[in-house]
Parts: C-alpha cells; sequence; structure tokens
C-alpha cells in the first residue's frame, strides 16, 4: 500500500504568495555582507528604561506576570496606550474597547484583513508597500488594487525628497469603486520615508467618506519624523475615526523589535471583528514584554513633549544618522532620495548600469540583480525597491534600493568604508 498523500495538501488561498523577498535576502546577507543595511532593525541597544522594566516585570516578585493576562491587552499597556492617543487624537477612548494589543504591528494587520476583507472585496494599496499587503489581502480572498506614488524630479540639481513622490488625485479617485471596501494607507511610508501631508491625507479622507471606505492605517514609524515634519493621523480629519483601524508598534517606537508588541486603536464596532480573528488566531500576547512596554509608555506620558522625552530623542538620533549615509551614498555616485521619515532611505543606482555583469536569460529585475551583486562582491546588503511594487508595475521601479539607517555610528562607518574604498576602486 502507497501511504503518500496523491491529493494536493495547500490551501488555495496560499497559491502564488509562497514567495517571499526577505527568505531570500535575508539568507544572502548573512552569508556574504560585511555590513547589513538590509532588514529594518536597529542594531543598537533598546533604552535602559526599558530594559529596566522588564528585569523589574521577570524579579519583581509579581510572578503572575509569568502567567496569562487579558486576551486583548494587559490592562496596565491598553491603559497607557488609551491616555497616549487621547492626547494625539483629542477624543476619549476606553482602553477595553478601543484598544487592542497585538503580536506586533505584523498580526495587527493580518487581524484586520481576515476580519474585514470578504471574496472579491478591493482593497487599495498605495505604492510602493510593505510587502506584506498583498499577500495577506490575498489570503483573505480580496483583490488588491494598486496606486503608485510618482516621482516629480527636483529642481536645480537638488537631492530628491520621499515629499517629491505623490499621488495623482484623479488617478487616486479612478480607484474608488462599489467594490471598495478599504484602503491601506502607511505613513511614515516604508520603503520611501514619505510622510504623507495634511493635504494628501485630506484627499485620501475625502474619497473614503464618499465611497464608505475603510482605512487600515499602518503608523509605526508615527515617532521616527524629520526634519521638523509633522505625522499627522487620519483618524483625526473629519469622517475618518469611525472608519479607520491605527496600527502601532512597540517594535518601532522603543527600538526592540524582536519583543513583538504592537497594538490596534480605533472605534469598538471595528475592533470588536479584530478581537474575534485575535481570540481565534494567536489568543494573546507575551505578558512580560507587555508589561514592560506600559512601563515605557508611563515613563513617557510624564515627558510628553519635554526633551528628555524618548519620542523626542530618537528621531534626533536617527536623522544625523540618515545624514551620515546620504553623504555616503552622495560620495561614490548614488542618489538617495532624502526620508522625510522611518529607519528606510532610497538611493538610485542608475549610475552604476556597467558596474554590474548582465545575467543572460535573466528575467531578473536590474535592482535585484545590482543588490545581490553588491552583497557578494562588496559585502555590503540593501534590498531592491521593486519588491515593495506589484508584478504589473515592478519594471518601472528597478534602478533603486532601499538601506536602513537605524544603525550603530560604527555600522555605518563600516558602510562608509566599503563605499569610499568602491570609489577609489570606480575612478582608478
Amino acid at each position: 500500500l502507497q501511504a503518500k498523500m496523491s491529493r494536493p495538501v495547500q490551501a488555495r488561498r496560499l497559491e502564488g504568495i509562497d514567495k517571499n523577498i526577505w527568505v531570500e535576502f535575508v539568507q544572502l546577507a548573512a552569508t556574504y555582507s560585511k555590513v547589513n543595511l538590509g532588514q529594518g532593525f536597529p542594531d543598537f541597544p533598546a533604552p535602559d528604561f526599558l530594559q529596566e522594566a522588564l528585569k523589574r516585570a521577570l524579579g519583581g516578585g509579581n510572578h503572575m506576570l509569568h502567567q496569562y493576562t487579558r486576551a486583548f491587552g494587559h490592562p496596565p499597556l491598553v491603559k497607557a496606550l488609551a491616555q497616549l492617543f487621547e492626547k494625539l487624537l483629542g477624543r476619549e477612548l476606553d482602553p477595553m474597547t478601543n484598544v487592542m494589543v497585538t503580536v506586533g504591528a505584523y498580526q495587527a494587520l493580518f487581524c484586520c484583513f481576515q476580519a474585514f476583507v470578504d471574496e472579491g472585496d478591493e482593497v487599495i494599496i498605495i505604492e510602493p508597500f510593505f510587502d506584506c499587503y498583498e499577500p495577506m489581502v490575498k489570503m483573505a480572498g480580496g483583490t488588491p488594487v494598486f496606486v503608485p506614488l510618482r516621482p516629480k524630479a527636483p529642481k536645480d540639481g537638488k537631492l530628491m525628497s520621499s515629499a517629491d513622490w505623490q499621488l495623482d488625485p484623479a488617478e487616486l479617485a479612478s480607484k474608488f469603486s462599489q467594490r471598495t471596501k478599504a484602503i491601506v494607507l502607511n505613513s511614515p511610508n516604508n520603503p520611501l520615508g514619505k510622510v504623507f501631508s495634511r493635504g494628501e491625507l485630506e484627499l485620501i479622507a475625502e474619497l473614503c467618506v464618499k465611497h464608505d471606505v475603510l482605512c487600515v492605517s499602518d503608523e509605526v514609524y508615527e515617532w521616527l519624523v524629520y526634519d521638523g515634519k509633522e505625522h499627522t493621523r487620519i483618524a483625526s480629519l473629519p469622517g475618518m475615526w469611525d472608519r479607520t483601524v491605527i496600527i502601532g508598534s512597540a517594535g518601532k517606537t522603543f527600538s526592540a523589535t524582536g519583543w513583538k508588541v504592537g497594538w490596534t486603536v480605533g472605534p469598538d464596532r471595528l475592533l470588536q471583528h479584530l478581537r474575534t480573528v485575535h481570540q481565534n488566531s494567536v489568543y494573546h500576547c507575551a505578558t512580560i514584554a507587555q508589561e514592560a512596554v506600559a512601563q515605557g509608555f508611563q515613563r513617557e506620558l510624564t515627558l510628553y513633549g519635554k526633551p528628555e522625552s524618548y519620542f523626542v530623542q530618537l528621531p534626533r538620533t536617527l536623522q544625523q544618522k540618515r545624514d551620515l549615509l546620504i553623504q555616503s551614498l552622495v560620495a561614490v555616485g548614488m542618489k538617495p532620495i532624502v526620508p522625510e521619515g522611518t529607519y528606510f532611505l532610497v538611493a538610485d543606482i542608475s549610475e552604476f548600469k556597467s558596474d554590474v555583469p548582465e545575467v543572460p536569460n535573466s528575467d531578473e529585475p536590474y535592482d535585484y540583480r545590482f543588490t545581490k551583486w553588491m552583497i557578494k562582491n562588496k559585502g555590503l546588503a540593501a534590498i531592491p525597491l521593486s519588491a515593495f511594487y506589484s508584478e504589473a508595475h515592478k519594471n518601472n521601479y528597478t534602478s533603486f534600493i532601499r538601506f536602513c539607517f537605524a544603525k550603530e555610528e560604527a555600522t555605518l562607518k563600516a558602510a562608509n568604508d566599503i563605499l569610499q574604498k568602491w570609489k577609489k576602486e570606480k575612478t582608478s
């Protein structure tokens, strides 16, 4: 008797979404790179006050912190989040119904798509987009509809800014229809570092209200905004609170991406459905990490707006790191797009066409080939920008790569050394 299964085991919803950029590039970077500016995590420590909070939670004698807490969020954490978002949104929040804690922002996104998207529903995604939006929409049975940010060349030889990438209002409006269930907004945007202006958000909000569409607002980089720019929350615009789920992340807020504590904030009429998905998928996030994050927020609430607040200090530090990397890239002949926020900057590599050998019969986009060549031959890892585009639009954006600058000064200096050496080789 043959005991092997012959019928297909894979669920239909997984068809076509099994390839993943991170699996390949993380492996390549681990094998070849001396300096990894690919994946988006800091290699500097989380702040002392957060580490202390975790030690206290572990050794403070409250043995119940090793057990289950409330499934939808540890009470001290949802209370602290509600207090903070009351300030940010200017409205009263109920910690028990307007906030839900998730396993990182990633699970918050998963809950949103599973809770709101049905077979045949359309979900508008702005390109370039954080790569999990598309497979998560498809797994829920939805159809992603893409609308690109279009770059406008800056005047007088200035470096391009992420603000130069904009939505075409008519093009955006044309994507809304009876079938549109939601739009995913990511501001500040990964990979570009674009911070959507109030005017751009008002345009999106008007279309959401007009077509009765939900907004999934991924705001994990909300505190990481540079050059005096301001992060506007779309939920605070007229008509938007009732139809928006805000997604946040302690990983990005407190530089502790491995803790996997995220959250959703929104009206109970939306969050009740997220709670159903959460209850029936992960059920619960690590109690002890939630306790430590709660203490981090309690500290930040007392220092709100003061110079010693971590939310004020971190973007200052990161802005300096951004500027260091910009200088290094400009020196070697790449053209960085100056980001207004996030951990990331995108650089134009079109000047390097002659450096990278052609691969015969390859259907790989140039930015993929370039990045792999750079990892293997220069020891510097980045991520190709076309990975953040849909199949249909990938080939229009193959001369850019994404770097992460949320790194120790020593890491950025090592990257600079590689680039300087490369520059000498180019000119010799």
